[in-house]
């Protein structure tokens, strides 16, 4: 199992996606012996899950059913265990493309955290690309490495445990963009020069308070940074729904014969809008934007090296 090649079938060792439903899921490390609690009942390593397919249906011991999904950067970062704030697939996305990120490319990350753009990132990167995290944790740091070895990714990323702020990312001239999310991002902001290609080069920071921003600015102008710009972007989720409104009474023009002949038991009025004129309501799709959602995640400042 590698979060970067797909397998058809589920080993021991590897780590598998439990899938009870749209918002219920979480991962599991797949073990010979071992037994998995959900719901719907206990599942067995052994004979329901080793050496089945991703994707399979598989039935617990109260008779209800699972699917086991084959873990992917998207799966793991709606699953993963939290050791710190993560960032999410809407601001990874405009990231990974802001970046210019693609198979190949070398890119330096500070901090590693729980390691939900540092999937992503690899594998954006694989085959032949590599990323540097560095994390100021340490149990963090070996927490990232361990489980980059159990995903089958280590070949792809190096993990270092020092402060980016004073020691930097380890390499010189090598990295084609150079991630930031740390407190104090504008004291990185020469060590993140510094670890960029000679020529050229793309930079990110990420930062929740406006204030970070605006000190993160001038020290990439202090540095010779170029185009220099800041997005916020909002996730605004609809949910498609049948909802029923009230027909609206506009009167009866004078002359307008348009209601003659209307017969509600004829089946050709059928699917007509105004079907059953004495209920008064029609019913149809749309789509409603949800109650409650997430707002504000953080800022994300890009720039280039000149």
């Amino acid at each position: 199992m590698s979060f970067i090649e797909y397998g058809d079938t589920i080993r021991d060792g590897d780590t598998a996606i439990v899938f009870l439903g749209h918002e219920s899921m979480f991962p599991v490390k797949v073990q010979h012996g071992s037994v998995t609690q959900t719901k719907y009942g206990v599942i067995r390593h052994s004979t329901d899950l080793i050496g089945k397919k991703y994707g399979s249906k598989v039935t617990c011991s109260k008779g209800g059913w699972v699917f086991i999904l084959h873990p992917t950067p998207e799966l793991w970062t709606m699953n993963l265990p939290h050791r710190t704030q993560i960032l999410y697939s809407t601001d990874i996305s405009i990231i990974t493309m802001m970046l210019e990120l693609k198979p190949g490319s070398i890119v330096c990350e500070s901090g590693t955290g729980s390691g939900s753009l540092s999937h992503a990132l690899i594998r954006t990167v694989a085959p032949t690309g590599h990323l540097y995290t560095v994390e100021f944790h340490q149990q963090r740091a070996e927490k990232a490495r361990e489980e980059f070895r159990e995903h089958g990714v280590e070949h792809l990323v190096t993990v270092t445990n020092q402060d980016v702020c004073k020691n930097g990312f380890g390499v010189s001239n090598v990295a084609d963009a150079v991630f930031l999310d740390i407190p104090s991002p504008w004291e990185a902001i020469g060590h993140a020069k510094a670890a960029l290609k000679v020529e050229g080069g793309r930079i990110c920071s990420f930062s929740p308070c406006i204030e970070q921003v605006q000190r993160t600015c001038l020290a990439m102008e202090e540095h010779g940074f170029t185009e220099i710009n800041t997005l916020e972007i909002l996730l605004r989720v609809y949910n498609v729904r049948t909802i029923s409104l009230q027909i609206p009474d506009l009167g009866k023009a004078s002359g307008d014969n348009s209601s003659i002949g209307f017969d509600s038991s004829n089946p050709t009025n059928e699917g007509s809008p105004c079907t059953n004129p004495q209920q008064g309501t029609v019913q149809f799709k749309s789509g409603v934007p949800l109650r409650e959602m997430v707002g504000h995640t953080g800022y994300l400042t890009f720039a280039s090296k000149s």
